[in-house]
């Protein structure tokens, strides 16, 4: 067995899903793996990590009002405010969605489905710069 790992830097503009498939897609070939299991993994607690639809962005609306109902901002709701009214529903929203994925490999490509991406979630409102280590196991 063989191991590569790489960490990914995304941009983000506040609220939204972050498509970063074609960077995994490029750290994986770079590898030549041919079977094998990629780990990804958010390093930060006000963002996810998730595989959605990609052909359709009122998916991605309905996601995002979805959350906003589930975990307002709203402070009279929460007793941490320490980092502004969006800091506590954005650590709910990301133990919601979850900060870790696990794809499979398979011929050497990405086992998603036709219509499915990997996104970052950004749960804050203001732009940030976030990490997401990528981590594979594999065969070549």
């Amino acid at each position: 067995m063989k191991q590569a790992s790489r960490i990914l830097t995304l941009q983000t503009r506040g609220p939204g899903m972050y498509d970063f498939t074609r960077d995994i897609r490029v750290f994986t070939r770079e590898t030549e793996a041919v079977e094998g299991v990629l780990t990804l993994m958010c390093r930060h607690t006000s963002a996810s990590l998730t595989i959605q639809e990609n052909a359709d962005p009122d998916v991605q609306t309905d996601l995002q009002d979805a959350m906003d109902r589930i975990s307002p901002h709203d402070p009279s709701l929460y007793i941490h405010g320490a980092e502004g009214p969006d800091d506590m529903p954005a650590h709910i929203r990301t133990v919601l969605s979850g900060v870790t994925l696990s794809i499979p490999l398979m011929d050497g490509c990405l086992t998603l489905g036709t219509w499915q991406g990997v996104y970052l979630w950004e749960h804050r409102d203001a732009p940030h710069q976030r990490q997401v280590a990528a981590h594979l196991l594999y065969e070549d």
